[in-house]
């Protein structure tokens, strides 16, 4: 019989191993980060044209110390860029915007379509100079692509809540993607 011995064998350094799996592994975490997208687009606001309206509405009926009734309208015109930063084309679903008034009521609107800007445009002939072709809904953004185009947003408030607004945004929704806003600047 062998003889019962309590020796060890000699021990492994695994400090090498060790930076090896460390210098792998940031290697792959690089990789990851740098052909990954971080964000789905990138949103950007170029230009923005506004057009304050004080519609008066004429009336048959004289009433002493009633004035006519009016109607305050303020268009905004935006050139939004979208960046498509996947490898698959972004569809865009809607476009809103939102405003946030100096006692912080929110009022959200859809921009307006293709098809109801000729109308405007009769109503509103000054909104045609500062207008430009429209980004439209449905619009497919190529992977690696952009698109640009006219967002015309209306708001039934003065030009003094305008001014005086907390907070303006455009949000653009896209189908199996998450809704990117963007605040449109103040002058």
């Amino acid at each position: 019989m062998s003889e019962l011995t309590f020796a060890q064998d000699e021990r492994r350094n695994f400090l090498v191993p060790a930076i090896i799996a460390l210098v792998v592994l940031a290697i792959i975490i690089g990789l990851i980060y740098l052909y990954v997208p971080h964000s789905v687009a990138d949103i950007s606001i170029t230009h923005v044209n506004v057009l304050p309206t004080h519609t008066v509405f004429k009336t048959d009926s004289k009433v002493v110390g009633q004035q006519a009734p009016f109607e305050d309208d303020y268009y905004i015109l935006a050139t939004v860029r979208v960046d498509d930063r996947l490898r698959v084309p972004l569809t865009l679903d809607d476009i809103t915007g939102s405003i946030t008034a100096p006692d912080g009521t929110e009022t959200t609107t859809s921009a307006l379509q293709k098809r109801d800007l000729p109308n405007l445009y009769i109503t509103f002939p000054a909104l045609v100079p500062l207008s430009s072709a429209p980004l439209l809904r449905e619009s497919i953004i190529q992977p690696a692509g952009r698109a640009e185009g006219m967002v015309l947003l209306h708001y039934p408030i003065a030009q003094a809540v305008w001014d005086q607004r907390k907070s303006a945004s455009i949000t653009l929704k896209f189908y199996n993607q998450d809704p990117i806003t963007v605040p449109l600047p103040k002058p």
